[in-house]
């Protein structure tokens, strides 16, 4: 059953993507599970490729075989995955192309709350967990950037409580608006990325438009 609200909509299938055309929602989230196999073909690849990063301009065609090439021809499950998204991505928005990276990370790359100045991107992750987001209704955008006075989120008053936080989970695949959507440049998304545990990483894949 999709869940739908004001600026979130959220469903065990990817057709919730489309509902991302709508003027009130500015993240659409497609719940989903990754496979045991899956999730054990990306360990191991992390294990052997601890700082892998790429990134690259696909179109539906080629975004199997080129990402598979960078995987070393490892990894199938994920880059039928990958390829799979782009696909989606690329139908949804009318694109040829997408521009996709994919990175490990072991420290939050974009620990402040922040906005993408972007259209729409795609999020998700393959390990480790994944990117928080705030509800539009609960912010203060004063409080963003500059206007955080330098301190943290926690205490900038961008936010009233640590319980506004949600969380996506690992797998899920989300659409997050961006500032350059049409209509959208005071209502895109706020998100950060996670505080990793110790010793954990994380592999985070983006699509956005090219």
């Amino acid at each position: 059953m999709s869940v739908t609200c004001r600026y979130r909509a959220q469903d065990k299938h990817p057709t919730i993507f489309s509902d991302i055309y709508q003027s009130e929602i500015n993240i659409a989230i497609w719940q989903r599970k990754l496979s045991a196999t899956l999730q054990d073909s990306v360990k191991t690849f992390l294990t052997l490729n601890p700082t892998f990063q790429t990134k690259m301009i696909l179109t539906p065609e080629d975004a199997f075989s080129r990402v598979s090439e960078s995987f070393n021809n490892n990894m199938t499950e994920v880059s039928e995955d990958i390829a799979e998204l782009v696909d989606m991505f690329c139908y949804l928005f009318e694109l040829k192309e997408a521009a996709m990276r994919m990175k490990v990370l072991d420290r939050a790359m974009c620990p402040k709350f922040h906005v993408d100045r972007v259209p729409c991107r795609l999020v998700t992750t393959y390990q480790s967990i994944a990117s928080e987001w705030l509800p539009h209704e609960v912010l203060d955008h004063t409080k963003l950037g500059w206007g955080s006075n330098e301190l943290p989120d926690s205490k900038s008053g961008l936010y009233k409580s640590e319980s506004d936080i949600q969380q996506l989970g690992c797998g899920d695949v989300a659409l997050l608006k961006g500032t350059l959507w049409d209509g959208n440049e005071n209502v895109a998304l706020v998100h950060r990325s996670p505080l990793l545990p110790a010793n954990e990483k994380r592999l985070v894949l983006t699509l956005d438009f090219n």
